[in-house]
């Protein structure tokens, strides 16, 4: 009768630990798929973004035609940004990119005639918009990365973790000029 009641135990645990298995797993699968959710959102907004570049330096083209190599300078970031998959790549396209758009508008400052075309600052005015966007869908994402991480890296889900194999997701770095103190002078 004893080894009828241990056979039992036995079963007992082993569908008990196979049942802590499936909710660890699906857990972590529910949250990579989460982290994988905001990285497409923000491939979307990027792609918005990188779609509108062509339009604002062929108006600028028309205005500054002599500022060749800021313009190809955006064409190349933006190219970067197109071909890239990864969030690191992605990361770092969008951080060349916004620093050549920096420069872009810079420009406007040099030629009032470009400050004032209303393609320019409708162009200007949509980019102000998708950055909006960009920096809420980075926030989702990283904030996802943030909660899967810690899923798998905190007792007991790090030995469920590790035994299905998964890895640890790339966090969206902000752009270097995002990160420096605001400079204020009156």
């Amino acid at each position: 009768m004893s080894a009828f009641w241990i056979g039992i135990a036995v079963l007992a645990a082993g569908c008990l630990f196979a049942v802590v298995l499936i909710v660890f797993y699906n857990r972590f699968i529910r949250k990579k798929l989460k982290v994988e959710n905001n990285f497409s959102e923000i491939k979307i907004q990027c792609k918005k973004r990188f779609d509108l570049v062509p339009n604002l330096v062929e108006t600028v083209k028309g205005y500054a035609q002599h500022e060749r190599e800021t313009l190809e300078r955006v064409t190349i970031a933006r190219s970067a940004g197109v071909t890239a998959n990864s969030v690191r790549d992605l990361a770092k396209a969008n951080n060349q990119l916004t620093e050549v758009l920096n420069k872009l508008f810079a420009l406007g400052e040099q030629y009032p005639d470009l400050k004032a075309s209303p393609n320019f600052m409708m162009l200007q005015n949509e980019l102000v918009n998708i950055e909006k966007a960009i920096a809420v869908s980075r926030s989702f994402y990283n904030d996802a990365v943030m909660m899967y991480n810690e899923a798998i890296k905190t007792f007991p889900g790090n030995v469920f973790a590790s035994l299905f194999n998964f890895k640890e997701a790339e966090f969206f770095d902000a752009p270097e000029a995002e990160m420096e103190n605001v400079r204020v002078s009156f």
